[in-house]
Formats: C-alpha cells, sequence, structure tokens
C-alpha cells in the first residue's frame, strides 16, 4: 500500500500546475535575459540563465506564476493562496529593496577598492556583483 502512494506522489510531480508554471515562468525569464543582454550588448552572455539580478526578474515570475497557478488551481479564497501571495510580496521586496541597496553598497565598495594603491593587498580583488536588484523603474 505505502509503494503505491509513493508511486502516486512521485508521478504527481510531472502533473503539479502550479509547480510546472513557476519554473516555466523561471526559464522564461532567464531565457529572455540572454535575447535582451544580445540586444543592448550585441553579445552572447549564456551566464545568464543562471546568474540573479537584472530584469526581468526570474525570482518575482516565479513566486508570480506560482500564486497565480495555486489561485488558478485552488481558488482564490484558500488559505495556500494567501501564503503564496505572502510569499510573492516578500521575494519582490527583497528584489526591489535589500538587494537593490546591497547592490549600491557593493557599487561603492568596488569604486574604493579601484582606487587603492596597486601595492595593496585588497587592489587585486575580484569585483562584487553589482546588480544584484530591480531600480524602481524596473519593477
Amino acid at each position: 500500500m505505502e509503494s503505491s502512494g509513493t508511486a502516486s506522489s512521485t508521478s504527481s510531480i510531472f502533473t503539479n500546475f502550479p509547480l510546472i508554471s513557476a519554473i516555466v515562468a523561471f526559464a522564461i525569464a532567464q531565457s529572455t535575459k540572454i535575447v535582451t543582454t544580445w540586444y543592448r550588448e550585441r553579445r552572447w552572455d549564456l551566464k545568464q540563465l543562471i546568474s540573479s539580478g537584472g530584469m526581468p526578474s526570474s525570482h518575482s515570475a516565479t513566486v508570480t506564476a506560482l500564486a497565480a497557478a495555486i489561485g488558478l488551481q485552488d481558488g482564490f479564497g484558500g488559505s495556500v493562496f494567501a501564503t503564496a501571495v505572502v510569499l510573492a510580496c516578500v521575494v519582490m521586496y527583497d528584489a526591489f529593496g535589500v538587494r537593490l541597496q546591497a547592490g549600491r553598497q557593493a557599487e561603492v565598495l568596488n569604486q574604493i577598492v579601484y582606487e587603492l594603491p596597486a601595492e595593496h593587498p585588497l587592489a587585486e580583488s575580484r569585483p562584487l556583483r553589482e546588480l544584484l536588484g530591480h531600480t524602481p523603474p524596473q519593477d
């Protein structure tokens, strides 16, 4: 009896509408970054498939698709949908606020390191990532 329950739950993951929606939204957002990078810089950058930050926001797309799919499947009045919406709001707030500020700090720190004398031990350190969040016009 237990093995049939395991088999059905394993096969149901491949037909889980909210999960598939979230994965597809993530893939579309990440793939779009490759195209927009090519359009802006005229170069293909496959690292965009696995990088975070920038637009479109794969984090926001993923949690929005998840919440929408849960609402469509289970109804918009349930506690699962409410939980998904709160999760989406937290993720988007983080992308807009906290990660944006961390990116701005990285920008300042990179400038400080750039201006260090060559003999300073940190002068050769790798720059911090500056594109961590989204600016207000991007959201």
